[in-house]
């Protein structure tokens, strides 16, 4: 089963390609992603590395987390699932009425 890790604290100059091959020193690397920004297209520090197995992320996070990389320190754990934004419903001024008192 996939496992996705979260990576922070990279070199802002780590290309996706290298944090792939960072990662595949202990394990099947599905994708590596490093997050850029939108309109610079500069790296922001942190991406994302989807590993083929379980076991596979474990021995990722023992062996990397926290440790240095291009002079800088990494963290890598787990991804946590986003919450989902809500629109509309709830709040100042959502779509719903249910809760206003007239």
């Amino acid at each position: 089963m996939q496992k996705s890790l979260f990576v922070a604290g990279l070199d802002f100059s780590i290309t996706s390609e290298d944090l792939k091959e960072l990662f595949s020193q202990y394990g099947t690397v599905e994708s590596a992603k490093v997050a850029t920004d939108f309109g610079t297209g500069r790296s922001r520090g942190f991406g994302f590395v989807d590993m083929a197995s379980a076991e596979d992320a474990a021995k990722c996070i023992e062996m990397l987390n926290d440790t240095t990389h291009m002079n800088r320190q990494l963290a890598v754990r787990e991804k946590e699932d986003r919450p989902k934004k809500s629109f509309g419903g709830g709040g100042n001024g959502g779509g719903n009425r249910s809760n206003r008192s007239w």
